[in-house]
């Protein structure tokens, strides 16, 4: 599977020409989808020239939105695989505190497709996509080798190849949100500790 870029505009194309680019697409859309785009189009006429933050590149692939980056890797799943990996998150029961020790990242997904033939792993993390995976493979190696050893051709996370294997199945986002993207995982942690902080303070005084 090849990886998947991030699409670039037209350049100097202006809010006004992706509009009527988009009304365009839409004309053969059904009416009630017609309906739906020229109500929200102010918005996103406002959203688009005032972004909150703008895609950009991960590093090697991928996108970033601040200071967070997306990664969504496709894979067919080895014999044997979903069995094993389903019985590995059934135990985890949502439990990945271990992954606390990379320290950057936001969240992950696991889902089986195709009958349990493919798995879609996505995640959101802090920084650069290169930093990201050494980060894994130098704290929780163990932990990633025990995960996607499920998927067919996984070199291993010590192996050279990883970092292609990883880049070669990745499917970059074309769409994303960032509800923070200007706060980094430790961002959050810190708020949570002035906030805790903040609040027995208060419950002293009340």
């Amino acid at each position: 599977m090849a990886t998947h870029t991030l699409t670039t505009p037209k350049q100097n194309q202006t809010v006004e020409d992706k509009i009527q680019h988009l009304r365009q697409l839409y004309a053969d859309a059904p009416e009630f989808a017609q309906t739906a785009l020229e109500n929200t189009l102010k918005d996103l006429a406002v959203t688009a020239s005032q972004p909150r933050s703008r895609m950009e590149s991960a590093g090697r692939t991928g996108v970033r939105q601040g200071t967070v980056s997306e990664l969504t890797v496709i894979a067919p799943l080895a014999r044997g695989g979903a069995e094993r990996l389903r019985a590995l998150l059934q135990l985890r029961n949502g439990n990945f505190d271990d992954t606390d020790r990379v320290g950057t990242v936001h969240d992950m997904r696991f889902v089986f497709l195709d009958n349990d033939t493919k798995l879609l792993f996505a995640t959101a993390y802090d920084g650069d996509w290169d930093v990201y995976i050494e980060d894994f493979v130098a704290k929780i190696p163990n932990e990633m080798d025990v995960l996607f050893s499920c998927w067919e051709g996984w070199p291993g996370i010590h192996n050279p190849k990883v970092k292609d294997f990883i880049a070669n199945h990745q499917i970059t986002a074309e769409g994303w949100y960032v509800a923070h993207p200007d706060l980094t995982v430790r961002d959050v942690q810190r708020v949570k500790r002035v906030g805790k902080a903040a609040e027995e303070f208060l419950d002293k005084i009340a």
